[in-house]
């Protein structure tokens, strides 16, 4: 079979017609020397490495599950030109599983003083910053024999961010407020609510709204609209103990938690309301205080995206303590936990009324569906025993919620897909009936 290339050129300097006999060490220098030649000039040929030029530009956020592509500029400046094969490493949690080496392998070729631009593509599986590594490059000579090989610390940071996938809930929720808001034919009346305009009596109308006043002096019954009262503050508070890490699903509990409190605060925004986040497990993990209605949801997302679960009990104390630093005057305080009966029961119940007596406190809380899955379970002894347990866990988690109830709190239970209507259901609610 016939060689061609590289190969037959090492094939030709590596063939030795020595002597059969009696091998001669000076005949295989000899011959062996326009090998060595040859290496020594493909060495010699091959760019430097060190003296490359190497920027980064590109995004610097993205949302989870999405991707996002960062630029690397090669600029070779010696007077030789660059064949490489260029590696730019990231974070194993960059890229899905199994697509490291094609998306981050590069081979690329930059004449003298010239520069190529490469494009990394990237497709974070994890919330977080995630920083670039080395970028490694092996320059390679025109024969392909030798290489020459380093390393730069190129910097840059893509932040990724909560996907946020309950923004499909917002419209029909939006509606719901305007609903509230008087500003479609529905308009509700609760207490507490600020008085908007007046209009005809229709069939079906509470005869309390109907302002006698207005009536004696038109021919016709006028009834009083309301809207929900506005400039409301509400602070909500992402327990990020220990508890926090189970995972339900293929997430953390933090994850939906973040998720709904994502919603909410896009809702109670439109709603006209001041929204701030808290996220506490021994101390402050983020603080999100005070600011502009269209500045709140990027704020939030922002201070999300590097919070992670931390293996250590909530201090409910110091949590409290907080919350009632963060919020001096009358709120509604959203605290997303878990709603197992240790920690409420030891943490948060015996600090409960210092928050009750002052705010209107609302806890939500992560279900796990498997154990829903787990309770109709039946045919086996095996699927007897769990279902047993499951219906054990769900007594427990019922009992836990009723009493929080005692204490005036407002309980959100659901699954992770459910929870961040369901929130935002009970927002309305509380609204609706004036207690905000």
């Amino acid at each position: 079979m016939a060689l061609t290339g590289r190969a037959a050129l090492v094939a030709a300097l590596g063939t030795l017609p020595v002597g059969i006999w009696e091998p001669s060490w000076a005949g295989i220098l000899a011959v062996n020397a326009p090998l060595a030649l040859a290496c020594a000039c493909d060495f010699a040929l091959a760019a430097p490495v060190r003296r490359l030029g190497l920027t980064r530009s590109g995004d610097t956020s993205v949302r989870l599950g999405e991707t996002v592509d960062v630029t690397l500029t090669v600029t070779n400046p010696s007077g030789r030109p660059l064949r490489a094969r260029l590696r730019d490493a990231w974070p194993p949690s960059s890229w899905e599983p199994g697509t490291e080496v094609a998306a981050s392998r590069h081979r690329l070729t930059v004449p003298p003083g010239e520069r190529r631009r490469l494009t990394t593509r990237l497709h974070p599986t994890r919330r977080g910053d995630r920083q670039a590594d080395r970028v490694t490059i092996r320059s390679y000579g025109p024969l392909g024999l030798f290489s020459r090989q380093g390393s730069h610390k190129v910097p840059w940071t893509v932040r990724v961010l909560p996907p946020f996938t309950s923004r499909k809930h917002l419209p029909s929720k939006l509606a719901r407020l305007r609903e509230l808001d008087g500003r479609t034919s529905v308009l509700t009346r609760g207490e507490g609510t600020e008085f908007d305009s007046l209009r005809e009596y229709v069939p079906g109308d509470d005869t309390r709204s109907i302002d006698w006043r207005a009536t004696a002096r038109q021919t016709t019954v006028a009834v009083r609209t309301w809207r929900p009262e506005r400039d409301r503050h509400i602070l909500l508070v992402l327990d990020t103990g220990r508890t926090s890490a189970g995972r339900v699903g293929d997430a953390p509990r933090l994850d939906s938690s973040m998720d709904a409190a994502l919603l909410l605060a896009a809702l109670a925004s439109r709603a006209g309301d001041r929204v701030d986040l808290l996220a506490y497990d021994r101390r402050v993990r983020a603080l999100v205080q005070g600011r502009q209605a269209r500045d709140v949801l990027p704020s939030l997302v922002n201070a999300m995206a590097t919070l992670e679960p931390e293996l250590i009990e909530t201090d409910a104390r110091g949590l409290t303590a907080t919350a009632l630093r963060t919020a001096p005057r009358r709120s509604l305080i959203v605290l997303l936990t878990s709603l197992d009966a240790a920690p409420i029961e030891e943490g948060l119940l015996p600090v409960l009324p210092r928050l009750t007596q002052r705010h209107t406190v609302l806890v939500a809380s992560v279900a796990d569906p498997h154990i829903a899955h787990m309770a109709t379970g039946r045919g086996n002894t095996e699927a007897v025993y769990e279902a047993a347990a499951a219906a054990q866990a769900q007594t427990d988690r019922h009992r836990t919620a009723e009493q929080l109830r005692r204490h005036g709190v407002t309980v959100v239970d659901a699954t992770p897909n459910d929870l961040a209507p369901a929130l935002a259901d009970a927002y309305l609610a509380l609204k609706a009936a004036g207690r905000l």
